[in-house]
């Protein structure tokens, strides 16, 4: 790491358009020194995410990022994997539903993912996020963190907080979903901000 340059003196791409995951990368990163900037400002389109892990998928998404930009990148993959469907929805979480021919929405997805636990009594699930920072598109290290978040899927959706599957993703030792949490405090235990802490630890040791 003998040529590496101070990465918090520099801005860093966001490889998303997402206003909460702006927010929430920011307030975290902030505090290392960085400014961050999301993609869209930059005239960056979003990037294809055709594989199959959410490794692969955030790789791509900072390369794509930080290839038109000249600038590094951060990018993050997420998603929800149940136990019992073989790791599903996974890296389609966000169009789980549209994929069997149904509308996309949050509502349909959860709707969809109770249907297709019927009858089924293992529930582990667990949220994940992959985040990966390159220096440059073609950086062949980077820095790649992973959070998991474990819970199980509830039938009957609780809590008015969240989006996506959160309703339905429940928290055995917290007795709640995650719609039934405060903002702040999802913030503080979720799978994203698992994986920024790890990031962050390891930025201390190349940056």
């Amino acid at each position: 790491m003998e040529n590496e340059t101070n990465t918090s003196a520099q801005p860093v791409v966001l490889a998303s358009n997402n206003a909460g995951k702006l927010r929430e990368f920011s307030a975290i990163l902030g505090r290392i020194g960085w400014s961050m900037i999301p993609q869209g400002e930059l005239g960056v389109a979003e990037a294809d995410e055709p594989h199959l892990t959410f490794v692969e998928n955030a790789l791509a998404k900072a390369r794509h990022a930080s290839r038109h930009t000249g600038k590094p990148a951060l990018a993050d993959d997420s998603g929800l994997c149940v136990h019992a469907l073989k790791g599903a929805p996974g890296v389609f979480s966000a169009r789980y539903a549209a994929l069997a021919g149904l509308e996309k929405s949050d509502a349909a997805n959860n709707a969809w993912l109770v249907k297709q636990l019927q009858g089924i009594a293992d529930r582990r699930a667990a949220y994940v996020a992959v985040l990966v920072y390159v220096r440059s598109a073609d950086d062949p290290i980077p820095v790649i963190a992973q959070g998991i978040w474990p819970g199980e899927i509830v039938d009957q959706p609780r809590g008015e907080h969240g989006f996506g599957y959160d309703p339905h993703f429940y928290i055995p030792e917290l007795g709640l979903t995650v719609a039934e949490l405060a903002p702040d405090r999802k913030n503080t235990l979720s799978h994203r901000a698992r994986a920024l802490q790890g990031l962050v630890s390891q930025l201390s040791h190349v940056s």
